[in-house]
């Protein structure tokens, strides 16, 4: 299942949910009471100016903080509040920790529930029913479609977020980098590592 086969198969019909919001979206805009640029605005706001930067400062704090990563672990939601990011869509947060010997994945098996404060819009695989379907039975099969091997002597836990809890993974902190900076290691967290589908990116 490469990305690819995933943005084709979102490509082709838009689902029966996506069809009544743009039909909603025009009637509102036709009656004078929704302005196109707000709904640009807002759309741009989590994709490009939210994006997985939120999640990256988290994971990057967590990195060089013991006592924020044990505040983080513990009750996420608090954890995440400290630093502002809590709000539609990120009302309770939970991190998970990929260690030496567990790797954690996260999906939504029933829609998209997706913590948007921290990693912005959900990508169209994520919503896919072929990644919500198949990575709750055969993750590690799923992991290698994205181009992650876990090994065989290491757990794979699977994460079921709904509309009460979203979840977020925190990535190992990548070899090399313990003289880098927050803001530096930020830079190396990616938004399928916090989801669980890749890992942090290794220091140039």
């Amino acid at each position: 299942m490469s990305s690819h086969d995933h943005e084709h198969e979102h490509s082709l019909v838009p689902s029966e949910p996506a069809l009544r919001i743009k039909a909603l979206e025009s009637l509102l805009v036709e009656k004078g009471v929704l302005d196109p640029a707000a709904v640009d605005e807002i759309i741009d706001v989590f994709e490009h100016r939210v994006g997985p930067r939120n999640g990256a400062l988290v994971v990057a704090k967590a990195w060089t903080d013991p006592e924020f990563r044990k505040r983080l672990l513990a009750d996420g939601t608090a954890a995440v509040r400290e630093l502002g990011f809590l709000g539609m869509q990120g009302e309770e947060v939970v991190a998970v920790e990929n260690t030496q010997n567990v790797h954690n994945v996260v999906v939504c098996t029933l829609c998209s529930c997706y913590p948007w404060p921290l990693l912005g819009l959900p990508p169209a695989w994520y919503k896919s029913l072929a990644y919500r379907s198949r990575v709750v039975i055969e993750p590690r099969k799923v992991l290698e479609d994205f181009g992650l091997k876990v090994s065989d002597d290491k757990e794979v836990r699977v994460w079921d977020s709904n509309s009460e809890v979203r979840y977020i993974v925190l990535p190992e902190r990548p070899a090399g980098s313990e003289t880098l900076s927050e803001a530096e290691l930020a830079e190396l967290v990616t938004r399928e590592s916090m989801i669980g589908t890749g890992v942090a990116k290794a220091p140039a």
